[in-house]
């Protein structure tokens, strides 16, 4: 038991994990709430690719790697995070690690309600969809299963949150997320899963956005900031990390700058403050 519960699952970030005693803790979900373009999805990318660093060399590093890597869109190609991923970083071995990622399309049951045309979508044919649509395809079954598939000790990436939340118009649809996502937030200490959910600061209600932030174990806040001479600054926030923020705040780590480059992917800088 003692093991543990002083495991951690590195975050990938080099920069970070010393700060985190190495890592995150086993089973955590951590919510990456983020203004448009603060660095949520590079924290995502370059977690995702040192991770595959990781499981391909496990020779070469004492560190935990992920058993596995799964990464679920809603509405994005994978071929375009794909894309996204092997441009944003020239590290070596992010071409060769790629494929190492499990992706999962729900495209077909996010856009099966909607006016999209399904020739946009879906390669199935006209009679295959009109089945499918009869058996009513439920999007949250179909995550059910997903996570019901994935090794432990996994990684699971939700791309993203926001595009589930703006759909809390439709009849108990907010009601159907904020379950799953609790059930998510219990089942995943069971597989020791580490779990990171993206979510667009602002787009939703707050009250809503505050809902999914009391769900997670950890909430993980990008922002920008006006800095000297009128530059802006992205900022990470440790705005909640269950079991973990009393040691950050004792040693005033809660508040990073952050940078983002191309050979460094994600990087955080101590400032220093407790917020």
């Amino acid at each position: 038991m003692q093991e543990i519960q002083t495991q951690r699952m590195p975050t990938g970030i080099a920069s970070l994990d010393p700060i985190l005693d190495g890592g995150i803790p086993p089973g955590t979900m951590t919510l990456l709430l983020g203004e448009i373009g603060a660095g949520h999805y590079e924290f995502v990318y370059s977690s995702t690719v040192n991770s595959l660093s990781c499981m391909i060399k496990p020779g070469e590093t004492e560190k935990v790697c992920p058993a596995g890597i799964v990464y679920v869109t809603f509405t994005r190609l994978e071929a375009d995070v794909r894309h996204e991923i092997v441009q944003s970083f020239f590290g070596d071995g992010v071409t060769e690690g790629i494929p190492g990622i499990r992706f999962e399309d729900l495209s077909d049951q996010y856009f099966d309600r909607s006016i999209v045309p399904d020739t946009w979508y879906s390669k199935s044919d006209t009679l295959a969809r009109l089945q499918k649509r009869s058996e009513h395809a439920n999007i949250f079954l179909r995550l059910i299963q997903i996570f019901d598939a994935v090794a432990p000790g996994s990684m699971v990436i939700l791309d993203s949150i926001t595009e589930l939340a703006t759909q809390s118009t439709l009849p108990n649809f907010w009601n159907d997320l904020a379950g799953f996502l609790r059930g998510v937030q219990r089942f995943a200490k069971t597989k020791n899963l580490t779990v990171y959910l993206l979510l667009s600061k602002g787009i939703i209600e707050p009250a809503r956005e505050t809902e999914l932030e009391d769900i997670a174990d950890a909430v993980f806040l990008f922002r920008w900031e006006e800095s000297t001479g009128s530059r802006r600054q992205r900022i990470m926030y440790f705005e909640k990390f269950r079991g973990v923020m009393p040691h950050l705040e004792e040693h005033d780590l809660v508040k990073f700058a952050v940078k983002i480059s191309t050979t460094g992917g994600f990087e955080v800088s101590n400032i220093r403050m407790v917020i």
